[in-house]
């Protein structure tokens, strides 16, 4: 296992829509649990892209804080958060990661977002993901009959919050929360963040971005 902090993408990019978009509609990446995900209503509504795997000690960790926070916002009528998870670790090197895996670890939390299997890792590489957990937050998209113009803007990246493995934090998802909070009152995200720290996803090998070396 090599600790591995976030790349920090740069705040104000927008979501890769265009690179969800190609990988679902080639195969690439696959749906494996979760509630249809509905790509004309992607950004519409804060989204949370999460980069998580079924077998990496720090996402078992947060596990319970994101099934709260699925959950409470799951509760709002109408909904305030979308969340889209992600997995992109290698299968030929982590089988359990592959889609059995990740189906039995959703229906373990009752996660009903959509999760993705990303098998040729180009979401990975679109969103410079580096570890698991790795979270993205994005504004929604404004109005605009232009869908390239109204794409979702990154607000947030980095921690859920300070808790790691044994480090005897709180799990409360205390800074993921205070984006989350200003970003419905209307209010700047501070854009002061502490990267995530986690598991390196796990590339096939040779097939490493430099950025990730």
């Amino acid at each position: 296992m090599a600790l591995t902090p976030s790349t920090m993408l740069p705040l104000g990019t927008p979501l890769p829509f265009a690179a969800i978009q190609a990988a679902l509609s080639s195969g690439a990446a696959q749906q494996v649990s979760g509630d249809p995900l509905d790509l004309s209503e992607l950004g519409r509504r804060p989204l949370l892209v999460l980069f998580i795997c079924a077998h990496c000690p720090f996402v078992k960790h947060i596990e319970p804080e994101l099934t709260r926070l699925a959950r409470d916002f799951a509760r709002t009528k109408p909904p305030q958060l979308d969340v889209l998870a992600i997995s992109s670790n290698s299968t030929r090197t982590h089988p359990q990661d592959g889609p059995d895996g990740l189906r039995a670890q959703a229906d373990a939390h009752g996660w009903r977002f959509p999760y993705l299997l990303d098998a040729d890792q180009q979401l990975a590489r679109a969103f410079r993901a580096a570890c698991t957990p790795d979270l993205f937050l994005f504004s929604p998209a404004r109005p605009s009959s232009d869908r390239s113009a109204q794409l979702p803007l990154l607000v947030y990246r980095g921690q859920l919050d300070a808790s790691r493995p044994g480090n005897d934090r709180p799990l409360d998802g205390a800074d993921l929360r205070r984006a989350l909070a200003a970003l419905q009152a209307g209010q700047p995200v501070p854009a002061e963040q502490q990267p995530a720290i986690g598991c390196n996803i796990k590339w096939h090998p040779g097939e490493e971005p430099d950025w990730a070396r």
